[in-house]
């Protein structure tokens, strides 16, 4: 075998370790009569998608794979991430953002590098990384700023209330149109992480509700007050349904103190991919504008999503579920905390109206 032989332009060729075919088949880049290995599959355009965070706009960003893959079918994957677990293996290159990662990004040229962040690292990365074409966000004078007409909207919506409010489109709707696709209906794509299914402690004979009772520690005004989720455990208890507390270690103290006044079962706090399959065992979960929500649509489940301070138009359910917001004005849109005097309009979401929501999406 001669070095002109290698195929640096073959999907699988790794260049540090055998590419799998050659591992599984024993196969060369050429083989003793001159011909290209049958597994050669040469690449035509080089892609990147720059997503980092966080973790819930990462898996709601999945479907734009569906549009690249359709429009560039032999095109090479990168993507770039603070949460590589939760990327699809149909991406061929995925890496972290750490000091590896960029600077194995600035040593490769793209054909087309679609950055979906406005933080200003990922910016800045965009603006370094050597590609024919930049579609996203880049920067200008220092901050962020729309790599062309298409990122505008978005970028507005970003940047002032009022157009934010007035936006009908969804997520998937802005960022497809951003990197010059249109949306038509293409889903998360979310591996349950089946490895820890024998993990649960769950009675399968009935229909389980997830209730994720926490929101983060930045958007305080979202949560829902401590005696709704028990009034709520309670009463789908009652209705014969089996309930399991979700939320992360910050949730970890009320979510042992829900279950000891309810019965509900709370099975503790688990790194993303065993929360992943938790959620999995759901049928329907019950849950604001979090990481949770994002992995419930991905995973396939019902929903019902708890929304104040969100232009609803943003969130593609899939016909999933519903979004109950509250019966009284919300006054703090896009706010971390509640900043209306007079009252918290997370109040104003009555558990009849959930309890009844739900029983409309898993109907007996």
């Amino acid at each position: 075998m001669k070095i002109s032989d290698i195929k640096t332009d073959c999907r699988y060729f790794r260049g540090d370790i055998p590419c799998k075919p050659s591992k599984d088949h024993g196969v060369h880049c050429v083989d003793e009569n001159g011909k290209d290995c049958k597994y050669y599959d040469r690449t035509e355009e080089k892609i990147l998608i720059i997503k980092l965070g966080a973790i819930g706009d990462v898996i709601r960003t999945t479907p734009l794979l569906q549009a690249v893959k359709s429009k560039y079918p032999k095109s090479k994957i990168f993507w770039l991430t603070h949460s590589p677990s939760v990327i699809p293996d149909t991406v061929d290159v995925i890496l972290k953002f750490n000091q590896e990662g960029i600077t194995y990004l600035e040593n490769v040229d793209f054909d087309i590098v679609f950055n979906l962040d406005k933080d200003k690292e990922a910016c800045a990365l965009a603006v370094k990384i050597s590609s024919k074409v930049k579609k996203g966000f880049l920067l200008k004078d220092g901050v962020p700023f729309p790599a062309d007409s298409a990122a505008e909207q978005k970028f507005f919506t970003g940047l002032f209330d009022d157009v934010n409010q007035a936006n009908k489109k969804n997520y998937l709707e802005e960022i497809f149109e951003i990197c010059g696709f249109k949306y038509s209906g293409e889903k998360y794509i979310l591996s349950p992480f089946d490895e820890y299914s024998d993990s649960w402690n769950l009675d399968k004979t009935k229909n389980i509700v997830g209730l994720n009772t926490g929101c983060g520690g930045r958007w305080t005004s979202r949560l829902w007050a401590d005696e709704n989720w028990i009034t709520l455990a309670s009463s789908l208890i009652k209705r014969n349904y089996e309930v399991v507390f979700l939320g992360g270690s910050q949730e970890d103290e009320k979510n042992k103190m829900f279950a000891e006044k309810t019965g509900g079962k709370y099975l503790g706090h688990f790194h993303l991919e065993k929360f992943i399959n938790l959620v999995n065992q759901c049928d329907l979960v019950v849950t604001a504008v979090t990481m949770a929500m994002h992995i419930t649509i991905g995973l396939n489940k019902k929903i019902v999503l708890f929304n104040n301070i969100f232009n609803p138009n943003e969130f593609e359910l899939f016909g999933l579920g519903e979004i109950i917001q509250p019966e009284k004005e919300c006054k703090c849109f896009f706010r971390g905390t509640c900043v209306n005097p007079e009252y918290k309009c997370m109040d104003y979401i009555k558990t009849d109206t959930v309890l009844k929501t739900i029983d409309r999406l898993i109907p007996e």
